[in-house]
């Protein structure tokens, strides 16, 4: 923003802005909020977007409010016709323009489609490299059966970042697999409704209602034998693919599915597809093991 030939008045608004806009838009998001005293809307919007830069201040966002009475020129510069006017500016360069929201959730959309875009530093992003390494560790000691030492990994991760839905999720499922199916569901019932709602959260609910329709210690070998017998004996297939997961036990019971889907899809309503889905969502939809098992799931429901 050349300052020859300005006033005295505009080089200072155009240091000021450089100075709280410019510099810090080298790392952040910077949302400059257009406004003026006599403005009833601005007014009106004043609330929700300084809660929503609160919001994601851990994120990388800063909240520049400007008064066009009293910064004419920038204002001019920015082409500002009508009030309120809010630009997301970053590296100096306005990257979208935000004056159409005006409610806290069509920001938050805005901002959620921005940010990923941007090679924002944040306290947020920081954080979550930091805890990448935690968490992988976490899942590793968690597939290798030692629940009780993955439960205390992912709780020293949420003491640390209380709103990490991958902690979260990876408490609820290590006290799966520990049995704990009551300390399992009394942490996903006190978490806050946006956590409750993740992906990694939603992992953990499916592994609480796959452990509760599963009976441990089951002697599977009378149900082999009705199987045996009786190869479209679907409820025998189903109790056995209960029992193989009680026992940690998958390709045993994603077989005993898969049998069911291939002689009977539609049986019981779809009920062992279902079963068969949450199991992969307990697994992880990324898994290789899961990949898998798509692959042959869909072999059968395509052929």
């Amino acid at each position: 923003m050349a300052t020859l030939g300005l006033s005295e008045q505009d080089k200072q608004a155009v240091a000021d802005f450089r100075r709280d806009v410019v510099d810090p838009s080298q790392t952040k998001l910077v949302l400059v909020d257009f406004w003026a005293e006599w403005c009833q809307p601005c007014k009106q919007l004043s609330p929700i977007i300084e809660k929503i830069a609160a919001e994601y201040a851990d994120r990388g966002v800063l909240l520049v409010k400007i008064n066009v009475d009293e910064n004419r020129f920038i204002a001019s510069q920015f082409r500002v016709q009508s009030i309120p006017t809010v630009y997301a500016i970053f590296q100096g360069q306005p990257v979208a323009d935000l004056s159409q929201a005006r409610t806290e959730g069509q920001y938050r959309q805005m901002l959620d489609q921005i940010l990923p875009q941007l090679p924002i530093e944040s306290e947020a992003g920081q954080m979550a490299q930091d805890l990448a390494p935690l968490l992988a560790m976490g899942e590793e000691v968690l597939a290798g059966g030692d629940a009780a030492r993955a439960l205390s990994i992912f709780g020293q991760i949420s003491e640390m970042a209380p709103e990490n839905e991958e902690a979260t999720g990876g408490q609820i499922r290590a006290l799966v697999a520990l049995g704990h199916l009551d300390e399992a569901e009394a942490l996903l019932a006190a978490l806050p409704p946006e956590l409750a709602k993740s992906a990694a959260v939603e992992r953990g609910r499916a592994a609480i209602a796959l452990a509760r329709s599963a009976t441990p210690g089951v002697d599977i070998a009378p149900l082999q034998a009705r199987i045996a017998a009786d190869p479209q004996d679907y409820d025998a297939l189903f109790e056995l693919s209960a029992a193989q997961m009680a026992a940690g036990h998958r390709d045993a019971a994603a077989d005993a599915l898969l049998a069911i889907i291939a002689g009977d899809r539609d049986w019981s309503e779809g009920k062992a597809r279902n079963q068969l889905l949450q199991l992969f969502e307990v697994v992880g939809l990324e898994d290789p093991w899961v990949a898998a098992q798509r692959r042959r799931l869909s072999a059968i429901l395509f052929s």
